[in-house]
């Protein structure tokens, strides 16, 4: 929630924003009973629903608000503005520690002094039994002064403290927000015992404060290496780089302190940040000879030192190499198995994770993030905290990595694309209309699945697009999904959707289409590891009734063996496709998933004009198009069958109840229409392999009939007002989506014809009320956009949205047309629409994240435009993180 300037907080008048994290907004205000400037941090209220981000929120307040010590922060009041909590602090003028580090080394003595500081407001807290257990150099702040302040105890766990408590004390019943197991805390700064997930004390934060004094000392990270899994295995088993080696002028005694801070044994760390505090203290009396001179000495010391290494380690390496080869090459000993490590990682503020790919090194996770009506693509390198947009990626699906870990390819608009992970200019490579997912081979080649058409080839530099393996509609195949190579590049796999159980399921093929076997009867994602350096010995993964699973699998001789192993009980499915298991693995052992999908879900809501909840409907909303009854008693509308993976149509009444089945079909039934008169509803069904119209009475009387049969997926969008055409748009792959309409004659004898013909696809289309105008929607400008023009000549053509967006729709009387933003949000323009047509400002009414498939409206609106029904993504674990396991496959070999 952004505080405009102005805004008033009970006494607190909001000045100027300061900036934003993980945990809320901050802002400058004034303190108007006081006299004086103050920092308000607000939590956003799209998270005040979340319990474990609420709690973190109210107990930084609380742990912080109970010391009261000039190296912390102080807090001033704490308060609740329009559902978001707040918390009044001081206003710190200067830098944190971070922007300091990062113009190199600081001087020993400078080093000293703010070390001095951060002991002395550690022992503080630690004194209440609050321990940090986030220390890091972002959350310490240098005032302009030179005054050190620890900041967001976020994080901190108030500890039982009998012994130091008075009886009664609120402190000593606080409860800890995680639980053992749980990793909390920033990579490269955790101590070894937080990394295991273990129960951590006070002696955690001594450790961290020893690898932000390194970091200080000696201008480099402490166990920072190139992936984190590499960097937590240092911090458990390694040791950092001797200080006075990486700066000749800290001295001995210096680094002797940091050493004992970052004992791997929590035993063997300094017993408290008082006794920490008191060494560094030493250093600084009498002021200024000792660190100097022992600064000089240790120079001195460390060149002669490294002479004498440099010599006796060139005398030693060819023995030593010749004995660590001989006992290789005797011996063979395994390597022990790396500790399987897990952690979680929170999406960008004020989203929700989409689609999630992890590079093939394990270094970068690549994920949609969602937001209002926007999915643009992030990347996160998982030894960071911080995510990066990709500009350009607007409306982005399916996201895969090169091979190389340079590109990620995505689909956005209709259109297969690629771009640098670091960002930088999107290229096309080719058209794909709704697409099922992509892989990219070591040979340069992109295989992709299509909806209808199959699986897919085209160069990695863009070209032609060929054919590799079509939908058998003979074995009543329904969707190809989720592409991905084996090493080689020569086989795939991929997964098969279907009605029939002994079609559906995970199959293997190869690009030159001689192979086509049934691995697993699972219709599922699925991710071929291996499980080391050479050979073909590997893993699959993929998802089974809402676990995700682990198969030995050899990739030379193509089989699969032994049983499953269960790598989580829980991962979150897409919210469009129960099949859709949202997890990711890498070549080398890293394995994201998110539980969390499951626990978003989609809702069917009426809504006023100002998008207020009316009601919300009990039911289980469909992914395709609803269309109201002309009465507004029953609404229409897709549901999935669980056992066959299919859409059928079924009606309801307007508040969700009622439920009645309307098809039967082994098939696909969606995109419903209803007459105007009320009497029938036009669908489309694949029945014969390829989506054709069908109708039926809407009273359910009768059998469904065929209304219109053709060689390419059609799918209805409206009917005129005076009964006479039925407005579809037909998918060829010659001229991509095109506007017909079919006119309606009492003997069911009809010649559709085009409308709407160009390069461009164009679709979503509805007619006036009075039958004159046509509004659909088309990407001709590279994004769809609505657009208006004479039906049916197809003159005085206008563009009517600007910013991206779909669906349109009339109001009954033809006085305001409706549509859904690339934002989010749902638009309405007044217009007359007589022999001229003319349009007037378009307002937003409301924003909501659409729930169904994009292509499909989410909306529907009442005759009089004042409510809608609408299908909306409703999340019930907001801003909910993704799982990271490091060296999973560790856990399978126990």
């Amino acid at each position: 929630m952004a505080l405009a300037s102005g805004t008033s907080l009970g006494p607190y008048r909001i000045v100027s924003p300061i900036g934003a994290g993980g945990m809320g907004e901050v802002y400058r205000a004034r303190d108007t009973r006081l006299g004086r400037d103050v920092a308000v941090k607000v939590l956003p209220s799209s998270f005040s629903n979340d319990e474990q981000r609420l709690h973190r929120f109210e107990q930084e307040a609380r742990a912080t608000s109970a010391l009261n010590h000039p190296n912390i922060l102080t807090i001033y009041d704490i308060g609740n503005h329009e559902g978001s909590p707040y918390i009044i602090a001081e206003l710190l003028e200067g830098e944190d520690l971070r922007q300091q580090l990062n113009r190199g080394a600081i001087a020993p003595r400078k080093a000293t002094e703010y070390a001095t500081q951060i002991a002395s407001g550690l022992a503080a807290a630690h004194a209440k039994a609050i321990v940090h257990r986030d220390l890091k150099p972002e959350n310490i702040f240098i005032t302009a002064d030179g005054r050190v302040k620890i900041l967001d105890f976020g994080l901190a766990k108030l500890r039982a403290q009998s012994h130091v408590a008075k009886a009664g004390s609120d402190v000593q019943t606080q409860r800890a927000i995680t639980d053992p197991g749980v990793i909390m805390g920033t990579v490269g700064y955790m101590s070894p015992e937080q990394v295991r997930g273990q129960e951590s004390d006070h002696r955690s934060d001594i450790f961290s404060f020893g690898a932000i004094l390194h970091e200080m000392l000696s201008g480099r990270r402490a166990f920072l290496r190139e992936t984190i899994a590499e960097t937590m295995t240092a911090i458990l088993r390694e040791e950092p780089e001797g200080i006075t080696q990486l700066n000749g002028k800290v001295p001995l005694q210096l680094e002797r302190i940091v050493g004992r801070c970052l004992e791997k044994i929590p035993e063997r760390r300094f017993h408290s940040a008082h006794d920490l505090g008191f060494a560094l203290e030493a250093l600084l009396t009498p002021s200024g000879p000792r660190l100097e001179a022992e600064a000089a000495s240790a120079s001195t010391i460390s060149r002669r030192a490294h002479r004498e290494r440099w010599w006796m380690g060139a005398a030693a390496l060819a023995v030593l190499t010749a004995a660590v080869l001989g006992w290789a090459f005797l011996t063979r000993r395994p390597a022990a198995d790396t500790r399987v490590m897990k952690f979680s990682v929170l999406p960008p503020e004020k989203s929700s994770f989409g689609q999630i790919a992890v590079s093939p090194d394990g270094r970068h996770l690549a994920f949609t993030a969602l937001a209002g009506g926007k999915t643009q693509i992030w990347v996160r390198p998982l030894d960071a905290t911080e995510a990066k947009l990709l500009p350009g990626t607007q409306d982005a699906v399916f996201p895969f990595w090169s091979p190389d870990n340079r590109f990620i390819g995505f689909f956005a608009g209709g259109v297969l694309k690629k771009i640098e992970f670091t960002g930088g200019p999107v290229q096309t490579l080719c058209e794909v209309d709704v697409p099922l997912g992509g892989a990219w081979s070591r040979d340069g080649v992109i295989l992709f699945a299509q909806m209808p058409l199959g699986l897919l080839r085209v160069a990695a530099t863009g070209g032609e697009v060929t054919q590799v393996t079509s939908i058998d509609r003979s074995r009543q195949e329904f969707s190809l999904w989720y592409p991905t190579f084996l090493p080689g590049g020569r086989h795939f796999l991929y997964s098969i959707s279907s009605e029939v159980r002994e079609t559906r399921g995970i199959y293997l093929s190869s690009l030159d289409g001689k192979i086509k076997r049934r691995l697993l009867d699972e219709s599922s994602v699925v991710k071929y590891v291996p499980e080391g350096a050479g050979g073909g010995a590997g893993w699959l993964v993929y998802g089974r009734n809402g676990a995700l699973l682990a198969q030995r699998f050899d990739a030379d001789r193509l089989e699969l063996s032994g049983e499953p192993f269960s790598v989580s009980d829980k991962v979150g499915n897409d919210l469009v496709s129960f099949l859709s298991y949202n997890f990711s693995v890498s070549d080398n052992g890293v394995l994201v998933f998110d539980q969390s999908l499951n626990q978003q879900r989609r809702q069917y809501r009426w809504v006023d004009r100002g998008g207020r909840l009316i009601k919300s409907l009990e039911m289980t909303p469909g992914i395709f198009q609803l269309w109201l009854s002309p009465d507004e008693k029953r609404f229409v509308a897709d549901g999935l069958d669980q056992k066959t993976g299919t859409y059928d149509l079924w009606l309801y009444d307007v508040s969700g109840t009622n439920a009645a089945r309307f098809t039967f079909d082994p098939q696909h039934d969606i995109s419903p229409v209803w007459s105007p008169d009320g009497n029938r509803i036009v669908w489309a069904s694949a029945h014969d392999g390829t989506e054709n119209l069908y109708q039926k009475a809407a009273s359910m009387a009768g059998e469904a009939t065929l209304l219109l049969k053709s060689d390419h997926t059609k799918l209805p969008t409206d009917w005129s007002r005076d009964g006479r055409f039925i407005i579809y748009s037909e998918i060829d792959p010659k001229t991509k989506s095109d506007v017909w309409a079919l006119p309606v004659t009492g003997n069911g004898e009809s010649s559709p014809f085009q409308v709407v013909r160009s390069d461009a696809n164009e679709g979503e289309a509805t007619i006036s009320p009075n039958g004159r105008w046509l509004a659909y929607a088309s990407d001709a400008s590279g994004r769809y956009e609505v657009y208006v023009q004479r039906f049916p000549g197809g003159s005085d053509k206008r563009q009517v949205s600007t910013a991206g967006a779909d669906n349109p729709r009339w109001r009954r009387d033809g006085n305001e047309l409706f549509y859904y933003a690339a934002n989010g949000k749902l638009m309405a323009a007044p217009v007359k629409s007589g022999d001229s047509f003319e349009m007037g400002s378009a307002v937003p009414l409301f924003e909501f994240r659409s729930g169904t498939v994009p292509g499909f409206g989410p909306y529907a609106v009442t005759a009089d435009g004042q409510k809608f029904l609408i299908d909306a993504v409703v999340e019930s674990q907001s801003n909910a993180p993704l799982t990271i396991v490091i060296n999973w496959m560790a856990e399978l070999k126990r």
